[in-house]
C-alpha cells in the first residue's frame, strides 16, 4: 500500500498536489469515476478554506492529510492548526434560481460569495465531521462510501 500521510505547507500551489495524493487513495480504495470527482473537489475546496480562513492566507501553516481503506469506503482526514470555527454557523449558499425561460439571460443573480465549499462537502460526500481541540488541531473527516451493485 502507498504512503497514506502527506504534510503539505498551506500554499495554494500544493493543492493539486493533496489533490492527487488524495485521488490516488480514492482509486486504490475502488470508488467509480464520479466518486473520485466528488472526493477531488471536496478535498480542494476544505484545502483552499483552511488556507484563506483558517490560516488567513498562505505560508502560514501546514495542512497535513491522511486516507484510510476502509472495507465499504473512502476516509480522508484533513487537519491544520488555524481558527477554528463553527461549521453549523456557516449559512447554506443562496443560489440563485433560473426561470425555465431565461437559461441565457445574463442578468440573472450571481450566488452570494461564501458557504459553497461546506456545501458542497456536505452534499457531495457521506459524511463529514469536524472536530477542533483545545491544542489548536482542527480536523475534517470525510468519508466517501463504495458504490454497491445492485444485480448482485
Amino acid at each position: 500500500m502507498a504512503n497514506t500521510v502527506l504534510t503539505v505547507p498551506g500554499r495554494y500551489d500544493q493543492i493539486q498536489k493533496i489533490v492527487a495524493f488524495v485521488t490516488q487513495g480514492a482509486r486504490e480504495a475502488g470508488l467509480d469515476e464520479d466518486a473520485i470527482f466528488h472526493v477531488e473537489l471536496c478535498c480542494d475546496e476544505a484545502c483552499t478554506n483552511i488556507i484563506e480562513h483558517a490560516y488567513g492566507g498562505e505560508d502560514v501553516g501546514m495542512i497535513r492529510v491522511r486516507y484510510e481503506l476502509l472495507a465499504d469506503a473512502f476516509k480522508m482526514i484533513i487537519q491544520d492548526n488555524g481558527r477554528p470555527f463553527d461549521p453549523d454557523q456557516v449559512p447554506p449558499p443562496s443560489l440563485p434560481t433560473v426561470p425555465a425561460n431565461s437559461a441565457a439571460d445574463s442578468t440573472l443573480s450571481q450566488p452570494q460569495i461564501g458557504g459553497l465549499g461546506l456545501h458542497f462537502m456536505r452534499k457531495l460526500m457521506d459524511e463529514v465531521q469536524f472536530s477542533f481541540n483545545a491544542g489548536g488541531e482542527n480536523t475534517l473527516i470525510m468519508i466517501k462510501k463504495l458504490a454497491t451493485g445492485g444485480n448482485s
